[in-house]
């Protein structure tokens, strides 16, 4: 079940997510990426429309990650999740991050109180433990009235895929180098 739910992401990514540098004129996948951008584009809003804080408190606007295939997900230091899903993305961003390929990790304490740390623990557990050398921000809420902006576009562009709930830790979120979500 855990490599199956990374590996979802994983054979999307790779089966679409790092085509999307050349074209979108790729067969099945333009029809359903057309359709799904109809469906639930309420506002012409993109990702790069945000600006986040790192894990250090800075801002950071997300578009400099313009032009680049990401792959949002929440994290958790103390999941039973943690360390299958830490290390594949470790190796899953190291294999492509020379491609325009980026993680942005969310660290999130909402399922099960599973990441009570404070910003320097995140940093130091998960670049020590993990060598995570990709993107990790701020602690956010990804439900719920305090739900960060981010998120809720990322739950909003979804569509009814997950609702307008996230379920879990390491839920993930596939976006276009447009800042469009894709899965």
């Amino acid at each position: 079940l855990i490599k199956s739910s990374l590996g979802s992401s994983k054979s999307t990514l790779f089966q679409h997510g790092l085509s999307l540098q050349s074209s979108y004129s790729n067969g099945r996948f333009f029809k359903s990426r057309s359709l799904g951008v109809y469906a639930r584009a309420a506002t012409d809003k993109t990702l790069y429309d945000f600006t986040v804080k790192d894990i250090d408190g800075k801002d950071v606007t997300l578009s400099k990650f313009k032009g680049k295939v990401l792959l949002i997900v929440n994290v958790a230091s103390k999941c039973g999740l943690t360390s299958s899903n830490y290390s594949e993305l470790s190796h899953v961003y190291e294999k492509y991050k020379t491609q325009g390929f980026e993680i942005l990790a969310f660290p999130c304490n909402q399922f099960g109180g599973q990441e009570p740390g404070s910003n320097t623990e995140i940093k130091q557990f998960a670049c020590t433990r993990y060598k995570a050398e990709f993107p990790i921000f701020d602690k956010v809420d990804v439900n719920g009235p305090s739900t960060a902006p981010v998120y809720q576009f990322l739950k909003s562009s979804a569509g009814g895929f997950l609702g307008d709930i996230i379920k879990w830790n390491f839920e993930k979120f596939l976006v276009d180098k447009n800042g469009k979500v894709v899965e």
